[in-house]
């Protein structure tokens, strides 16, 4: 029985396509199936795939539903117990798939695993090592822009970053998948937040390593688009996910961390677009989108609010 399948969101990367599947022809792990949802693309993705990667199942949507749907899409056509999720735009060393798999298959309280993600350009350098979430409302990748060579121990993290982990397919029967009102930007950081209110946990593991252009959709690191939609998206994922009690309990950190935010895009030229974000945000926070509070999660809640409170120490030092 075949244990995992990799989805691949695509939207326009014909550039990436084949050094990424072609690291996937070279899998140290037990062939398995690669599945790639493609969002619209208007180059020549679709043909790439047919033309050169045949054994690739392809689904091709009308236009972009953005990261969410998309990999859902991918889930939903997955029979594998684990499903791993992909960049169009990294490159797997050859045992990437099997350490992931063999890593979340040791763990039965494991929702997700990140890979060791490093820069494309620069291997040496640190790109993702997994997220932290903290009670500024902030979410950060581990050690981004630092030695590759110091981030060589596993770790359990808030939350898998999807542009390269590995996930329990059945916690998404009993949590709901990524949720798509998010469009893109901290969907991640959501999912893994309900896995751990239902009592998962998640794990760095840097044998599973990738190479990662990085902003290849968006096309930088900050732009309108990407400072809006994460905007937004940090106050729906407050509201979503924390009791009323958290949410006031964390206010005077949350106000503090936007008011920073909010100088660093002013100071960055999107100020307009952060602000904006901020108020569709707010919009969002309908009570039919809020995870259901229940009394036998509250240790789980009591251990994640310890977590954020810490989180902050780790965003300000550095570690």
């Amino acid at each position: 029985m075949q244990e995992v399948t990799v989805v691949i969101p695509n939207l326009n990367g014909e550039s990436y396509l084949r050094a990424c599947l072609d690291s996937l022809r070279s899998q140290s792990a037990a062939p398995f199936p690669v599945i790639v949802v493609d969002n619209g693309s208007a180059d020549g993705s679709v043909e790439l795939i047919r033309k050169e990667y045949p054994e690739v199942l392809l689904k091709v949507l009308d236009k972009n539903y953005g990261f969410c749907k998309a990999v859902n899409i991918g889930i939903k056509m997955t029979q594998t117990p684990y499903v791993i999720l992909l960049n169009n735009d990294t490159v797997c060393a050859p045992t990437f798939v099997e350490a992931l798999t063999e890593a979340i298959r040791e763990k039965p309280d494991c929702f997700s695993c990140a890979s060791k993600m490093v820069q494309m350009q620069r291997p040496d350098l640190m790109d993702n090592g997994g997220d932290y979430y903290c009670a500024l409302g902030w979410a950060f990748a581990w050690g981004k822009g630092k030695p590759a060579r110091k981030y060589g121990k596993r770790r359990e993290i808030f939350s898998a970053c999807a542009g390269a982990a590995i996930y329990r397919r059945e916690v998404f029967d009993e949590i709901g998948l990524f949720d798509e009102v998010h469009f893109a930007y901290l969907e991640d950081v959501d999912v893994a937040y309900r896995a751990k209110i239902a009592g998962y946990r998640n794990y760095y593991i840097p044998e599973a390593v990738v190479r990662h252009v990085g902003s290849a959709t968006s096309g930088s690191v900050y732009n309108e688009f990407k400072t809006r939609y994460s905007s937004r998206n940090s106050v729906y994922l407050i509201y979503k996910n924390m009791p009323w009690p958290q949410i006031l309990l964390n206010l005077p950190f949350l106000t503090a961390g936007i008011f920073v935010k909010m100088l660093f895009f002013i100071k960055k030229g999107y100020g307009r677009e952060y602000i904006t974000g901020l108020w569709k945000g707010i919009r969002l926070c309908d009570k039919s989108r809020k995870v259901r509070f229940r009394k036998q999660n509250l240790t789980h809640y009591l251990k994640i609010q310890f977590e954020l409170w810490g989180n902050i120490l780790r965003r300000l030092s550095g570690v």
